[in-house]
C-alpha cells in the first residue's frame, strides 16, 4: 500500500493485476469511521471507476498520477448517478481531454447526456468494452441495492467485479484486501442505515453477478476482498430474503 496523501491518509494498493483501490478514510464526528474507495484499470484505455466527490478531486487525482498520468485517462466510469459515484465527473473530463463518461444505457438517457461536459459511452447490458490487456463488461442492475440507472463492470482477465456499493462495510481503517467475512458487517451496517430499494428482482440480479465467477470483490466503501465471489454473492441474496 502507498499513502500518497499523507494529511488524508489516501492510499493506492493494487488489488489484481493493473487494477488498483484508491482509498481515503474518513471520520464523522458521533458516526465513526467511513472509507471512499475509486478503481483504478492501468491499460492502454485506462479506467476510474467512480470518481469520489468534488471536494474529494485533489486527492484522488493525486493518487491517480501516482500510477499514471492523469491525462491518460480514456474512461470515466460509474455504477450510477450520485456524488461519490460521479460527483467530479466534469472536472475528471476537463483534466483527461480524451476522456468519456462510462455508463449503462439508463444513466445516458436520463441524466449523463445532459449533465456531463462529454458525450457518454453508452453501455448495453451485457457489452463487452476492451482497454487493451483488460476487458469489462456492463452488466445492468437495476436498484441494486438503488438506482434505476444502477450496474456492475466485471473485469474478465481478472475476475474483477466493480460491484459499488454492495458489501458496504463502515470504519476507516479496514486493509485493502481481504478474505475475512464481509457479508456480516456489510448487513450490520445496512440494518443501521437500510440504503436498499429491496427490489423483488434482487436474487435474480445478484444471481447474474455470482454466474460472472467474481474472485475479487471491489467494493467502493471498505476493503476489496478475494475468494469466491459467486458463494459470497448467494449469501447477500439469502440475507435480503430472510
Amino acid at each position: 500500500m502507498t499513502i500518497t496523501n499523507h494529511q488524508s491518509g489516501t492510499n493506492v494498493h493494487e488489488v489484481a493485476e493493473g487494477i488498483y483501490r484508491i482509498n481515503t478514510p474518513v471520520r464523522i464526528p458521533g458516526a465513526g469511521g467511513f472509507s471512499f474507495n475509486q478503481y483504478l484499470i492501468a491499460d492502454d484505455d485506462s479506467l476510474l471507476f467512480h470518481t469520489g466527490t468534488r471536494r474529494m478531486l485533489p486527492l484522488v487525482r493525486e493518487a491517480v498520477a501516482s500510477v499514471l498520468p492523469v491525462e491518460r485517462l480514456r474512461y470515466v466510469a460509474f455504477s450510477h448517478v450520485e456524488a461519490d459515484e460521479c460527483g467530479s465527473l466534469n472536472e475528471w473530463l476537463a483534466a483527461s481531454p480524451q476522456s468519456v463518461p462510462l455508463c449503462g444505457a439508463v444513466a445516458a438517457m436520463v441524466s449523463i447526456s445532459d449533465l456531463a461536459d462529454r458525450a457518454p459511452h453508452a453501455l448495453a447490458d451485457g457489452e463487452v468494452l476492451s482497454l487493451g490487456r483488460h476487458s469489462v463488461r456492463w452488466l445492468d442492475a437495476p436498484h441494486l441495492p438503488h438506482a434505476w440507472e444502477c450496474g456492475f463492470l466485471i473485469e474478465e482477465s481478472t475476475r474483477t467485479l466493480l460491484c459499488g456499493d454492495l458489501f458496504t462495510q463502515g470504519g476507516a481503517d479496514l486493509p485493502p484486501v481481504t478474505d475475512s467475512d464481509i457479508l456480516g458487517p456489510s448487513e450490520a451496517f445496512r440494518r443501521e442505515m437500510d440504503y436498499y430499494s429491496h427490489t423483488r428482482n434482487a436474487r435474480a440480479l445478484l444471481e447474474r453477478l455470482a454466474a460472472t465467477g467474481p474472485t475479487t470483490l471491489a467494493c467502493m466503501h471498505g476493503s476489496a476482498w478475494r475468494g469466491d465471489g459467486a458463494t459470497l454473492l448467494r449469501a447477500l441474496a439469502d440475507a435480503l430474503s430472510a
